[in-house]
């Protein structure tokens, strides 16, 4: 609400040996598929935290927030494995934020509380992505301890010009202070959506309005900016 950053999500890319980018559309699937996301979401839990802490000693204290999939979720301790690795960089659990899609919370939903409830236990915060897009019930959504619902891109394209689009954010985001979580909208692409998010109290924005994905040290040269013009 303030225009302040407070955070990042992590996003994964791979980068071929000529420069080419492959979009994780394309990969994580297939990793999905064969097991090798167990290793591959490990890593990117580590290098969150790993930069976490660079950012820390550079003096910013930023939230990150990391993707999660379904085997990991599931087929894991997952618990173990973030107290794991927060301990050995030495940061706040408070500062890592897990992202889950609802559709993976609906695969087993007692299994899920419980796992939820361990992470919320060791201090993580517990974000559902791209909420509004699975097949959840509202009965359910009220039992998960979660922190954030992250109202999915698509709800936004139009919500400047769609009433129907409007009032479904505008009910997503009054739902989630409801429940008592905040509420993110993702896919801000100009300022009359970030008009309209802000009439209707939305917590949180993130998109390409703001900026797009860019690395560590170039969003540690934003962060830097963002400090000295408050001075």
């Amino acid at each position: 609400k303030t225009g302040a950053i407070i955070g990042a999500e992590a996003l994964i890319r791979w980068q071929k040996p000529n420069g080419e980018i492959v979009a994780p559309a394309e990969f994580i699937p297939v990793a999905e598929e064969n097991g090798l996301i167990l290793p591959v979401g490990e890593w990117a839990l580590r290098e969150a935290c790993r930069q976490i802490a660079r950012w820390r000693s550079g003096g910013f204290d930023m939230k990150v927030s990391v993707n999660i999939s379904a085997r990991q979720f599931f087929e894991t301790d997952l618990a173990a494995l973030v107290q794991s690795v927060a301990s050995e960089y030495e940061i706040d659990s408070t500062q890592l934020v897990l992202e889950i899609t609802e559709t993976v919370l609906m695969d087993n939903v007692e299994q899920a509380i419980a796992t939820i409830e361990k992470l919320r236990d060791l201090g993580l915060q517990i974000s559902v992505d791209d909420f509004g897009t699975g097949y959840s019930s509202l009965s359910y959504l009220k039992r998960f301890p979660i922190d954030e619902v992250k109202i999915d891109r698509t709800f936004l394209i139009d919500a400047v010009t769609s009433r129907k689009d409007q009032a479904l954010v505008s009910a997503v985001t009054y739902l989630a202070h409801q429940f008592g979580f905040r509420a993110c909208a993702e896919g801000v692409e100009d300022e009359a959506q970030l008009d309209f998010l802000k009439r209707i109290r939305c917590d949180e924005y993130q998109g390409y309005y703001f900026s797009r994905p860019i690395s560590a040290n170039d969003f540690a040269d934003k962060l830097q900016q963002e400090v000295e013009l408050a001075s």
